[in-house]
């Protein structure tokens, strides 16, 4: 299937979905992350980041929680076996799935779970994990790793191991989305623009951000979703500089209101969509619609720009310009991948290059948030707007139909 047809797929509702959408998804993200360990000679990799335990296995198990407490994890084997090492008496959580598994009972060595014993934890930990790897893969050493406390990663080199960025290998294996991941990714985007739908209809003088915000949650947990990344939303003068996270302020007739949904939804897809607009939805003030064509302008100019095979840094030199008396507040990048979460590349700005920059080149599949933040140093209001697209053979295609206010332009 080409991504053009991918599109088309991806237009599809959840109650049309094929049933054995989900277990062709699973057989290609698990396919991903072998490619990468055979990529890198490396015989497993072992998985502590729950996205990508998600990713590579579809289970998940208190993700927030577990991504605080390292309390379950994972090794993939270069042959599609799978060691799950689950929470306390979840092994529930695996019940249904085509695997080559095998399930063990988690050892956690935090201070929390194990107190004064942490050390003696983390030695029975790294001894099963040592252990783990002299059997199923007799006379090799080499073991990605994604994130792992410092006491662990010192005994298993100390015992032998030589560890290896599985971090960066799940990056790139997330990379690019096959046509089952975009109909999975379409349903969130789908309950997303349902939260969106209820703020605006929600949206009016008197109610304060908080109150406003909740609405996105709401429709979320409705719809079947997760859990969501951040709390950006903000009104009035909190709206310059961005970054201010949702608070108790009032919202007052016609002054700006701006939001950056990062909800991860079902299937533990994110949905990453910014937005702004007029309180009470009033007719905007000159200088607000001067704010919104130039971040409408640096969005829609970058999406046209877009084209698999492109270098990221040609991308971000040929990117719009953002004017200098916005340049101290631009956004932190130009574009960023995303997928579960925000995940690979994150396109620095021409100006961060030297400072923040990587290269690479876009792939078709690959799916991407394009961002703009406009808002003058010192000014009192800004705008925020980011499209969610994929990359197809011709260049790029908005995954979300939510609206511009393009009454504004």
């Amino acid at each position: 299937m080409s991504v053009s047809e991918m599109i088309d797929v991806s237009s599809v509702g959840i109650s049309e979905r094929s049933m054995d959408t989900l277990q062709n998804v699973r057989a290609y993200r698990l396919r991903r992350v072998i490619e990468q360990l055979r990529n890198n000679d490396c015989p497993a990799i072992l998985l502590y980041d729950p996205v990508n335990i998600r990713y590579a296995t579809d289970t998940s198990n208190m993700q927030i929680w577990t991504g605080r407490n390292p309390s379950r994890y994972v090794m993939v084997f270069v042959d599609g076996r799978v060691i799950g090492w689950e929470f306390h008496s979840c092994e529930h959580v695996w019940d249904g799935l085509d695997l080559d598994l095998e399930l063990r009972s988690a050892v956690s060595w935090t201070f929390f779970s194990a107190g004064t014993q942490a050390e003696r934890r983390a030695d029975l930990w790294g001894a099963e994990i040592v252990d783990v790897m002299q059997r199923r893969v007799p006379g090799e050493s080499r073991l990605a790793v994604d994130r792992l406390d410092p006491a662990g990663a010192a005994y298993l080199v100390k015992n032998g191991l030589t560890l290896l960025d599985g971090q960066a290998m799940m990056e790139m294996a997330r990379t690019v989305k096959s046509a089952g991941e975009l109909m999975l990714m379409n349903e969130s985007l789908r309950a997303c623009e349902k939260g969106i739908e209820r703020m605006r209809r929600e949206l009016r003088p008197g109610i304060t951000e908080r109150d406003l915000w909740a609405n996105l949650h709401y429709e979320n947990i409705k719809h079947g979703g997760e859990w969501i990344e951040t709390r950006l939303l903000a009104s009035g003068d909190r709206t310059n500089p961005w970054m201010h996270e949702c608070s108790s302020r009032v919202l007052q007739n016609g002054e700006l209101l701006a939001f950056d949904t990062d909800m991860v939804g079902p299937n533990g897809y994110c949905s990453d969509i910014s937005r702004t607009w007029t309180v009470g939805h009033a007719r905007p003030s000159d200088e607000q619609r001067k704010l919104y064509e130039a971040a409408y302008s640096q969005v829609h100019f970058n999406m046209d720009l877009l084209r698999p095979g492109m270098t990221f840094r040609e991308f971000s030199e040929r990117a719009w310009k953002i004017p200098e008396i916005y340049l101290k507040n631009r956004y932190s990048c130009v574009a960023h991948g995303i997928g579960m979460v925000d995940e690979y590349p994150n396109i620095a700005h021409q100006v961060d290059w030297d400072s923040g920059g990587y290269d690479g080149q876009f792939e078709v599949g690959t799916t991407l948030c394009v961002e703009s933040y406009i808002g003058a140093e010192g000014g009192k209001q800004g705008v925020k707007l980011e499209q969610q697209v994929v990359l197809i053979e011709s260049g790029c295609v908005p995954l979300t139909s939510c609206c511009f206010e393009t009454d504004w332009l």
